[in-house]
C-alpha cells in the first residue's frame, strides 16, 4: 500500500482514484471544483477543496510524506506546470504529471516532473495497433521499440511445443505466457504446447513480432 497525492478530479483523475482505491493504496484527493471532490469522497481517503497553484497550500499538504504525486490536471496547462513545479520544490518524491501533447511533456519533464503520463497518445497508438493488425488483441508498450503483445497462435502451430517453433532464435520473441478461457499459463517451458482456442503473450519489438505472426 503506498500514500497517493492525486491533484485534478476530472475525467482521468477520477478515474485513477478509482482504481488506487481498488488496489488499496491511500489517496488525499484535490481538486478546486467542490463538486468533483464530492463525486471522489467514496474512493479516496481524504480529499480537499484547493489551489494547487499556491504555494502555501502545496506546503500545507506535506508533499514529502507521500510516496507519489500524480498531477491529473487536464484542462489547464499552467495550472499544471505550476502544480508540477511547486510539488518538487516542496519536496515530493515522486511526482507523475499527465501531459496533452509533446510539448507539454517536455516542459513538465523541465519543470520537476519525473514521469509524465501521455493518455491521450498512448490510448491513440494502442487504437491505431489494435484495429490495424489481424490477430493482435493487446498491446502494451514498455520501452520504445519493445512492447508486449497478445496474439492468436497460428495454426500450425497448434500441436507443437515452444521448443520445435523455437521463436526466440528465429525472431528475437520471449514467450510470456498463454491464455485461453480467462486463465493465464504463465508456467512456460520449451515443452510447453500451444493448444487450440489458445491466445499467447509475447515480449518483442512490432517488426519482429509482425513477421512472426505474420501481421497484415
Amino acid at each position: 500500500m503506498k500514500t497517493v497525492l492525486l491533484i485534478g478530479l476530472g475525467r482521468f483523475g477520477f478515474h485513477a482514484a478509482v482504481k488506487l482505491n481498488e488496489l488499496d493504496h491511500q489517496v488525499m484527493a484535490i481538486d478546486s471544483d467542490e463538486k468533483r471532490v464530492d463525486r471522489a469522497l467514496p474512493f479516496v481517503t481524504n480529499a480537499l477543496i484547493g489551489d494547487s497553484t499556491d504555494e502555501d497550500f502545496i506546503k500545507s499538504l506535506g508533499v514529502e510524506d507521500y510516496d507519489l504525486c500524480i498531477v491529473a490536471i487536464g484542462n489547464n496547462f499552467q495550472s499544471s506546470l505550476e502544480t508540477t513545479s511547486l510539488l518538487k520544490e516542496a519536496g515530493a518524491k515522486l511526482v507523475v504529471s499527465r501531459a496533452a501533447t509533446d510539448m507539454q511533456a517536455k516542459f513538465l519533464a523541465k519543470n520537476g516532473a519525473d514521469e509524465v503520463i501521455y493518455p491521450e497518445k498512448q490510448l491513440a497508438d494502442w487504437t491505431a495497433m489494435r484495429y490495424t493488425s489481424d490477430h493482435i488483441f493487446d498491446y502494451f508498450e514498455l520501452t520504445e521499440g519493445y512492447a508486449i503483445f497478445e496474439v492468436a497462435i497460428p495454426k500450425e502451430w497448434i500441436g507443437k511445443n515452444i521448443g520445435q517453433i523455437d521463436i526466440r532464435k528465429k525472431y528475437g520473441i520471449n514467450v510470456l505466457a498463454l491464455e485461453k478461457n480467462g486463465t493465464l499459463n504463465m508456467a512456460i517451458t520449451t515443452e510447453t504446447a500451444f493448444d487450440d482456442g489458445e491466445r499467447i503473450l509475447v515480449l518483442g519489438t512490432f517488426k519482429n513480432v509482425r513477421k512472426c505472426f505474420k501481421l497484415n
